[in-house]
């Protein structure tokens, strides 16, 4: 009797791993995307917990699927890699690791920047652009960007969801500034990004600048943990041991 139990357990999670694999491999769970939690799949097939954790296992196994500690379990795929050592679009990177972009404008209007921004733009009046940017259909990143509101007075929110600032401001940019920290996902992220509140995140300000030295550009950018990863170039010149352009913070 026992024996039959055990049995009839290990057929079950192999074809619970077999639908869910179906799910993964047709797309309806899309690379980087969430499964549902434990507790949500096995109300769903109506088994224990210990039976969905060994079906996922047995996925894990197979590449398809893996976990970390504050997302739950998700569809494999190849994190994004973003070099730092070139000024570069979302959009560039994700075509450059093969997936397809898309960006959702979320919120567009002419107003008063924050302090901290009007600052460094030198000027309180500024556009800002909320928006989604998207990886193959799944979110991948919330971005808000601010600049100077005489710079983007000529655009429109169409102007904004189909291109870069860096393509419709008419002015050269010398470059870049970009610091990149860790924190946790707000209520609202969390909905946005489609990951559990609290989950990690990698929070990133940018601040642009024009050949002629001034800030035209501040954006930030919000990125689930598990979808993406900085890469930096350290080269080893006169015994240092860390690269330009890095410094610890307290």
């Amino acid at each position: 009797m026992y024996t039959t139990i055990i049995q009839v357990r290990t057929i079950r999670y192999h074809q619970i791993a077999e639908e869910l694999r179906g799910r993964i491999l047709s797309g309806s769970y899309a690379a980087g995307r969430l499964l549902p939690s434990e507790s949500d799949l096995s109300a769903e097939f109506e088994v224990s917990r210990v039976t969905i954790r060994k079906a996922l296992e047995l996925l894990r196994d197979g590449d398809l699927v893996d976990s970390r500690q504050g997302f739950g379990w998700f569809v494999a795929g190849e994190t994004v890699r973003q070099p730092l050592a070139r000024l570069a679009t979302l959009e560039d990177q994700l075509r450059n690791s093969g997936a397809t972009p898309e960006r959702r404008v979320l919120e567009f209007a002419f107003e008063k920047a924050p302090k901290d921004v009007a600052l460094a733009l030198g000027t309180s009046q500024a556009l800002r652009v909320r928006r989604v940017n998207l990886a193959d259909g799944e979110p991948f990143a919330i971005v808000t960007v601010w600049c100077p509101g005489d710079l983007g007075q000529h655009l429109s929110r169409a102007d904004v969801e189909r291109s870069p600032f860096y393509e419709l401001l008419d002015i050269p940019f010398a470059g870049a500034t970009q610091t990149i920290g860790a924190d946790a996902a707000s209520a609202d992220e969390a909905a946005l990004l489609k990951v559990p509140i609290g989950s990690p995140v990698l929070r990133c300000e940018r601040t642009t600048q024009s050949v002629e030295g001034k800030t035209v550009l501040v954006s930030r950018h919000v990125f689930p943990a598990h979808r993406t990863e900085f890469v930096v170039d350290l080269p080893f010149v006169d015994q240092s041991i860390a690269p330009s352009g890095l410094r610890l913070v307290d």
